[in-house]
């Protein structure tokens, strides 16, 4: 299992961005894959994007495809989440995930969980 600390939320107009990080500590970090997830009030946590380890592959939620990017740095122990081109409905706090099993766009695959870093996009 691993630990995760998310940062780098806040508040942000329409049309600007905002990049996420994870620092991630824990003997099995290099052989997890990683995802980030969002929860807005009322909603249920979905799927963002996933990263593979050690090939890098991306996954992207439909909604944010084109505007965000998920990155990693090994050395650091840490992984990114680019956000450009934010919209209101992108309003919600941010979760990493490790350590998943299965598919990698499903919350109940991941048994490792940040907790959480707001974004907020202002009309």
């Amino acid at each position: 299992q691993v630990q995760l600390v998310e940062s780098g939320g806040g508040l942000v107009q329409a049309g600007g961005s905002l990049r996420l990080s994870c620092a991630a500590s824990g003997r099995t970090f290099e052989t997890d894959d990683m995802g980030w997830f969002r929860q807005a009030p009322g909603k249920e946590r979905e799927f963002v994007a996933a990263i593979t380890w050690p090939r890098g592959s991306t996954l992207y939620a439909d909604s944010v495809k084109g505007r965000f990017t998920i990155s990693r740095d090994g050395a650091k122990n840490t992984v990114y989440l680019q956000m450009n081109s934010l919209k209101p409905d992108d309003t919600a706090v941010y979760y990493c995930a490790a350590d998943p099993r299965g598919d990698r766009s499903q919350r109940r695959s991941y048994y490792s969980w940040g907790q959480g870093t707001q974004v907020t996009v202002s009309s």
